[in-house]
């Protein structure tokens, strides 16, 4: 779970409630109260640091007076995906930006080797997302990304004594889905 924190920010105007309440909320053992306003601070211009925790992100949503699917973004990761980046990305930008009802119909029927561990860390990023009792028909993928991982190093033997590299490439899949709200679309112009 991450912190949408530029919705954070939004309600927290709304509703008039100050840094320094925001800091109070999230005080707990390991976060002192001078060490909260800096996370506070580094929170809301977008850094995760220290780390926004989920159980920090449900006292920053109950002290705007807020649910918590609002103020997050539900992330999962595979990590070491036996694939390479390039061919999985394809498959990550295909989803992006899709409600999760037809992002795993396209997984579903998509025949590519990276649509198994896409479709796996949409699931678990769904499921997440429902812990906290999100409507799953207002959720949107809104992070898809791969990121290149490690190489496995191989050779394979040539001509003249000689030795060729082959690398093995793995990827690091991120998915994250959020709640977003339905708004009707209408034609411009027309």
């Amino acid at each position: 779970m991450k912190l949408r924190f530029e919705k954070l920010k939004e309600l927290a105007l709304a509703k008039g409630v100050s840094r320094d309440q925001l800091a109070a909320a999230v005080v707990r053992p390991g976060l002192a109260e001078d060490d909260a306003r800096r996370a506070i601070n580094n929170w809301l211009a977008g850094r995760d640091h220290p780390r926004c925790r989920a159980t920090d992100i449900a006292r920053l949503a109950a002290a705007v007076g807020a649910p918590t699917r609002e103020v997050a973004t539900f992330v999962s990761k595979v990590k070491h995906h036996r694939g390479s980046p390039r061919k999985a990305r394809l498959l990550a930008d295909l989803i992006r930006g899709q409600p999760v009802e037809k992002a795993l119909n396209l997984l579903g029927f998509n025949t590519r080797r990276a649509a198994v561990n896409i479709r796996k860390c949409l699931s678990a990023a769904i499921a997440e997302a429902q812990t906290v009792e999100a409507d799953e028909g207002k959720l949107v993928v809104s992070i898809s990304t791969v990121d290149e991982g490690p190489r496995m190093k191989r050779f394979q033997p040539k001509d003249r004594g000689r030795a060729h590299q082959i690398l093995k490439r793995f990827s690091h899949i991120t998915v994250g889905v959020e709640e977003k709200s339905a708004k009707k679309k209408g034609r411009k112009g027309r």
